[in-house]
């Protein structure tokens, strides 16, 4: 079993050859075709909605349990459907981004066109499975809920990272849909302070999205890929993202003002101290060519790989508040 792989997949995202490939487990093959080490990003959104129904007193593990494997599998599906679409389209030819900062399974050879559909049809079968289970303890609005994550799954990557809509998914499915949407499934109840209050995190996600596609910003447009930095040009696309950080901090201010959080959820302000280092990249253009002083296995992620650790520091933050909200109430501070 290749364990140490297992780990490298799951912090990033590997740089690997045939030879590499030919001696690894199933597991480590699938950690690596997914990009895995984004799931964690699905991950906590379907812990926050498991912890805001714990603290109400709705939490249900065998349904989290369900909610979560289903959701992480649907990303993990999107994620190779991606890749296979952009190389049936051409796009991850000629050393484009997304074959530079690791392997591309098609592109590299790693994969026939034939195995990665058994990934992508095996995968999405498990997550179309979990929510089939699910929409039938629900009921009509899970049916909903599932209809429209299969369509963001389906469709993302063609049309809609196309017509400047990629990140509007991205606020849709890891907001409503997975924290207001997984509270549903959880408790059977719709709040929509419960997709509010997940507001806060859900621009994380969408920071590291719209990081990765400002990095990829001129193959972007020499391609005709209309993402919605390309839409909003570079420098725009850049203090967008700084706008949404911003938002971050002050949504969970609000939240606490106004009583839906208590003061314990003001830990996610620890998470500023990644700022400087987000304010150092994102006020200039990315270099052309890698600083001496960078990480060679990051590059050529810039922006999409500080707001992926800012990103990550501020939602695992955000996660120990909201515990620390369930300890309080249990003890009726």
């Amino acid at each position: 079993m290749s364990f140490a792989m297992w780990g490298k997949a799951l912090r990033g995202i590997p740089r690997i050859n045939k030879e590499e490939w030919a001696r690894l487990d199933i597991i480590a093959r699938w950690l690596i075709a997914t990009r895995s080490a984004v799931l964690i990003m699905t991950f906590i959104s379907s812990a926050i909605a498991g912890i805001l129904a714990l603290r109400d007193g709705k939490f249900d593990l065998l349904l989290w349990v369900l909610l979560t494997a289903g959701l992480v599998m649907a990303h993990a599906t999107n994620n190779v459907l991606n890749d296979i679409t952009d190389s049936a389209k051409g796009v991850d030819k000629d050393n484009y981004f997304r074959t530079q900062y690791g392997a591309q399974p098609l592109e590299a050879g790693l994969l026939t066109r034939r195995q990665i559909w058994a990934y992508a049809i095996v995968t999405g079968l498990i997550a179309l499975g979990a929510g089939a289970y699910l929409v039938y303890l629900r009921g009509p609005l899970a049916v909903v809920l599932l209809a429209l994550g299969a369509f963001f799954v389906l469709f993302y990557t063609w049309p809609l990272k196309y017509i400047g809509l990629g990140e509007v998914a991205v606020i849709i499915v890891w907001g409503p849909l997975m924290i207001g949407g997984g509270y549903y499934i959880i408790t059977g109840d719709w709040n929509w302070n419960i997709v509010l209050a997940g507001l806060p995190y859900v621009l994380g996600p969408t920071t590291v999205i719209f990081g990765k596609h400002i990095d990829k910003f001129i193959s972007d447009k020499a391609k005709r890929i209309h993402t919605l930095p390309v839409l909003l040009g570079e420098r725009n696309a850049r203090f967008a993202v700084l706008g949404m950080i911003a938002l971050q901090y002050l949504s969970t201010l609000y939240l606490v003002v106004t009583g839906f959080f208590t003061p314990v959820m003001l830990i996610v302000l620890v998470a500023l101290t990644t700022l400087p280092a987000v304010w150092h990249l994102y006020r200039r253009p990315k270099p052309e060519t890698m600083p001496a002083d960078y990480r060679a296995d990051v590059w050529p992620l810039w922006f999409s790989a500080v707001a992926f650790v800012h990103n990550r520091r501020f939602g695992l933050l955000f996660l120990l508040g909201l515990i620390g909200e369930v300890v309080l109430r249990q003890i009726r501070f």
